[in-house]
This record gives C-alpha cells, sequence and structure tokens, in this order.
C-alpha cells in the first residue's frame, strides 16, 4: 500500500496548496467569510476525491495543470457540502476534521455563506482559460459537475437522507441515496480525469463501473466506521446515525452482513479496472484503502 499512500498524500498536499491560492486571505468586511472557506477548504481532509480525479487523469498520460485546476474545483464543491451538512438545520454536527465546524468557529449565518462562496468558486475555476484545456472540455467539466453536485446527484442523496427520520428506508432506497449523496462526487472525479485525459469509450465505461462499485463501498464503509470507529481517528463524531434513528447499510445488514457487501464491493471494483492491467495499479491500492479504512 505504499505506493497508494505516497500518491494520496502527494495529492492532498497538492490540493491544499491550490486551495490555499484560490482562497486567499482577505481583510475588510468580507474577512470572516474568507476565513470560514479556509477553516473549511484548509483543513486536514483525506482529498480522496481529487486523488481519483488526478491518478485517472495521469494514467492516461494527461498534464498535471488541467487535473489539479480540476481537483480543486471537486474539493470546493465536496467541502461546501461537509460545510452545509454539519449544520444544526442538517446534520448538527460540532466537529469536522479533527476541528469545530464552521457555524462552531464562526455562526451559522458564516457557515453557509462560506459553503455559497465555496460552490461558486468551483464553477469558477473550472471556466477560467487556466486550465489550459479547451472550451469544449471546460464546458463539458462544468455540465458534469453541475450533475453530480445538484437535484439528480449528492443534493439529491441529502434530501433523501433528511427524510429517514420520518420514512422507514428499505436497502433500495438506502443505495440510491448513497450513490447521489456519496458516490455522485466520487463518479465526477473519475470521469473528470477520464474527459481531461482523453479516455476511449470502452474505458470511460470501466471507469463508470469502478467508480460506482467503489463509491457505494466507501459509504457503506463510512457507516461501518460511525458503528465500530473511534472519534480521535475520524476526527469526527460517531453514532450520528443511530442517535436519529436512521436506518442505514449497518442496520439493515448487520456490521457482518455490511462488511460482506463491501467485499463484494471492492471485488467488482476492481475486475472493472481489468482492461488497463498495470496502468491500473494504484487505484487498484485505493480499492483495498477502502476495505481497511479506519478513518
Amino acid at each position: 500500500m505504499t505506493d497508494f499512500a505516497a500518491r494520496l498524500t502527494e495529492i492532498a498536499d497538492k490540493v491544499t496548496v491550490a486551495l490555499d491560492q484560490l482562497i486567499p486571505a482577505a481583510a475588510g468586511p468580507e474577512a470572516d467569510l474568507m476565513r470560514a472557506m479556509r477553516h473549511a477548504g484548509l483543513a486536514n481532509g483525506k482529498r480522496i476525491r481529487p486523488f481519483f480525479l488526478l491518478e485517472v487523469g495521469s494514467m492516461f498520460g494527461a498534464p498535471e495543470t488541467p487535473l489539479l485546476h480540476a481537483a480543486a474545483a471537486l474539493e470546493c464543491v465536496h467541502t461546501y457540502s461537509l460545510v452545509h451538512d454539519d449544520l444544526p438545520c442538517m446534520d448538527d454536527d460540532d466537529l469536522r476534521r479533527g476541528q469545530p465546524t464552521v457555524h462552531v468557529a464562526f455562526d451559522e449565518a458564516t457557515a453557509v455563506l462560506a459553503g455559497d462562496a465555496l460552490l461558486t468558486l468551483a464553477f469558477g475555476v473550472l471556466a477560467d482559460e487556466n486550465m489550459e484545456v479547451g472550451a469544449t472540455v471546460r464546458l463539458h467539466l462544468i455540465s458534469k459537475l453541475a450533475e453530480a453536485a445538484g437535484a439528480r446527484g449528492m443534493v439529491a442523496g441529502q434530501m433523501i437522507d433528511m427524510l429517514g427520520r420520518e420514512h422507514v428506508r428499505d436497502l433500495n432506497t438506502i443505495t440510491r441515496m448513497q450513490r447521489m449523496k456519496t458516490g455522485a462526487l466520487i463518479s465526477y472525479a473519475v470521469e473528470a480525469g477520464a474527459i481531461i485525459g482523453g479516455a476511449s469509450e470502452a474505458e470511460r465505461h470501466a471507469l463508470a463501473g469502478f467508480a460506482n462499485d467503489l463509491g457505494l463501498a466507501y459509504q457503506i464503509a463510512d457507516d461501518l466506521l460511525d458503528v465500530t470507529g473511534d472519534v480521535a481517528q475520524l476526527g469526527k463524531a460517531t453514532g450520528k446515525d443511530d442517535e436519529a434513528g436512521k436506518s442505514t447499510f449497518v442496520t439493515l445488514l448487520g456490521v457482518e452482513g455490511a462488511q460482506q457487501r463491501v467485499r463484494l464491493l471492492a471485488a467488482q471494483a476492481k475486475e472493472h479496472m481489468a482492461i488497463f492491467r498495470n496502468r491500473a495499479n494504484i487505484l487498484l491500492q485505493s480499492v483495498d484503502y477502502v476495505l481497511d479504512r479506519e478513518h
């Protein structure tokens, strides 16, 4: 797992540097907004979505500049979603990435506005000519991100999640919810890397299957960590779903059943990558990371 761990750290560091430049400190009336954006965006996250984007793009020999810009934009969207998810009107969390959530460190209004600003920043980054790819590619990336993040993707998944307390959810509903809430941005990460890298239709089809299975496995692993994980390692509270009375993969399948489902999805994800052979070694290692993750 050394190659994967080193690559994950390398990409996380590069994305953090990019975000530091995209979200500069500011003086004046808007200073608190920028501080809140930096509080969320520069926190010590795993950057797993940027990892998939850069690693897939690199597999096709794509230049790093557009990949890094797209990865930073994607991380802005992911971070905005965390800021809003943590709000008292949603999940009401006090801890994220090992530090106070934005509404705790600042206030609720600032957290809402910081999330809004991170979301809009993402599309500005993708539209900028500094991406160093053609306008057609930039428009494709923007369109796909809007779809993945919006009312047919991540936001829809969050809406289904918010209904969890009032509606009994079966396995199909939870699977649909998580493919939207978590899987949509992971799928976008893989697809964006393939778009920038000029992958063929067959290659993009294989990568889509990989992302679909891995994204769901990642979320089930997250559900397991909510039951079995340690707050110090996770950097966020555990047991929140159980307290809220929400149905999850773990409540429906049990711990052992959920673990079996993760292993099955991981095996399927690896099968999708067979056409790439040794070119996909680090991506295959990422599947093992999902299987073994502790945070």
